[in-house]
């Protein structure tokens, strides 16, 4: 009797530790995949996927956000080759992110601000057959922390965005000499 109350525990306790496996594996599971998010006008993230990793550009930062500048491989070879600031156009295939975070001061260094929260992500792809106009298309998805998740900009959002690939074409206008592209790419 003793031995098949044993077993039935052992079992049970199995039961319960397999359970709580599969509730965590379906918790987890639930997690946003960035990668399926788009943009009307067909900018995708899952076409910057792995941006985590490019090569930093530049630094900026401002009272409301300090954000790293990030390119993939052919942007950092046009940057290299002098566009855009030779007045040359960046070559399709070309991309560059912009993550944002709002900033905060660091504990051990007071005069130091480093990022806080994440506020969002900003894409560009240079594909002058997809994007007519100036070539370039572009992606602003705004990050909740609470939730974990990304959603594509509006016109609700500052800067108020048109919530499609062409968001960042008027703002962009103002540097169309050098191709569109504001960031300068720092000495090393």
């Amino acid at each position: 009797m003793h031995t098949a109350r044993r077993i039935w525990e052992a079992l049970a306790g199995g039961a319960v530790v397999l359970g709580s496996v599969a509730f965590v594996t379906s918790v987890a599971g639930a997690a946003q995949d960035k990668y399926t998010l788009k943009v009307p006008g067909g900018l995708a993230f899952a076409e910057f996927k792995g941006y985590e990793s490019w090569e930093t550009v530049a630094v900026s930062t401002n009272d409301r956000a300090t954000a790293v500048i990030m390119a993939n491989p052919v942007m950092i070879n046009a940057y290299k080759a002098g566009i855009p600031a030779n007045g040359k156009p960046v070559p399709d295939g070309a991309k560059i992110a912009k993550v944002h975070w709002t900033p905060k001061k660091s504990q051990f260094f007071p005069d130091t601000t480093i990022p806080g929260a994440q506020h969002d992500v900003d894409f560009m792809a240079k594909d002058s057959k997809r994007f007519s106009d100036g070539g370039w298309g572009y992606a602003f998805f705004k990050y909740d922390a609470a939730s974990d998740t990304f959603t594509p900009a509006t016109t609700v959002d500052t800067p108020p965005q048109a919530n499609d690939a062409k968001c960042g074409v008027a703002c962009h206008a103002i540097v169309k000499k050098r191709d569109s592209v504001f960031t300068e790419y720092g000495h090393r």
